[in-house]
C-alpha cells in the first residue's frame, strides 16, 4: 500500500472503539484530489460597502470549506478585462467595469470537495429577483446589476479566474484539523 493509502486508512480508521492505529508520521497533503478542489469567490464592492464580507466568509466556513487566499483590494480594468473576458463585447460591460471599480472587492480562494459545484448552489441565481431564499443573492442581493459575489462556474474556470486574482505563492498549503469531520470516504 503506498502512502496515499496508508494516509487515507489512517485518517478513516481513526478514533474506532477498541482500535489503537501505530504512530507514524502526519500525512499533510495527501488527501484526494476531488478535496482539493478550489474556486475563485470575489464579494462585489456592493457586499463591501454594505460590510457583508463576514457574513459571506462565515457561509463557506459553516459549509466546511477551507480559505486558501484572501486579499481586498481595488479592481483595475486591465484585471477586469482578464476577467470578464467572454462578457466585454455586451452591451453592459461598461456599467458592469464602472460597478466592478466602484470601491474594494474581496477576492477569495476556497477549497474543498466538490466546492465549484457547491459554492454555485450556495451562491445562487445572478438575478437576485429568481435567486431563492438562503443563498448568498436570495438573501443580501437587491438587483441583478448588484449581486453581491462572483463564484467561478467550473473548475477549469476556477483555476483560470484564480490565476488572474492571486499569484500561486499567495495559495497557502494548510492541513485543517477539521477535515476528518467534514468529508466521508
Amino acid at each position: 500500500m503506498g502512502s496515499l493509502g496508508r494516509c487515507l486508512a489512517r485518517s478513516l480508521l481513526r478514533g474506532q472503539p477498541g482500535l489503537s492505529l501505530p504512530h507514524g508520521p502526519r500525512c499533510y497533503g495527501s488527501a484526494p484530489p476531488e478535496l482539493q478542489e478550489k474556486t475563485l469567490v470575489l464579494v462585489k464592492p456592493d457586499a463591501v460597502q454594505r460590510r457583508l464580507v463576514g457574513n459571506v466568509i462565515q457561509r463557506f466556513e459553516r459549509r466546511g470549506f477551507k480559505l486558501v487566499a484572501m486579499k481586498l483590494l481595488q479592481a483595475d480594468q486591465g484585471l477586469l478585462d482578464k476577467h470578464y473576458q467572454q462578457l466585454r463585447q455586451k452591451p453592459f460591460y461598461p456599467a458592469l467595469l464602472a460597478y466592478m471599480t466602484s470601491g474594494p472587492l474581496v477576492a477569495m480562494v476556497w477549497e474543498g470537495y466538490n466546492v465549484v459545484r457547491s459554492t454555485r448552489a450556495m451562491v445562487g441565481d445572478t438575478d437576485s429577483a429568481v435567486a431563492a431564499a438562503g443563498t448568498i443573492r436570495g438573501d443580501f442581493s437587491m438587483h441583478v446589476s448588484r449581486n453581491v459575489v462572483h463564484a467561478s462556474d467550473s473548475v477549469e474556470t476556477a483555476q483560470r479566474e484564480i490565476g488572474f486574482w492571486f499569484q500561486r505563492n499567495e495559495l497557502v498549503a494548510w492541513e485543517s484539523g477539521d477535515r476528518d469531520y467534514t468529508w466521508g470516504p
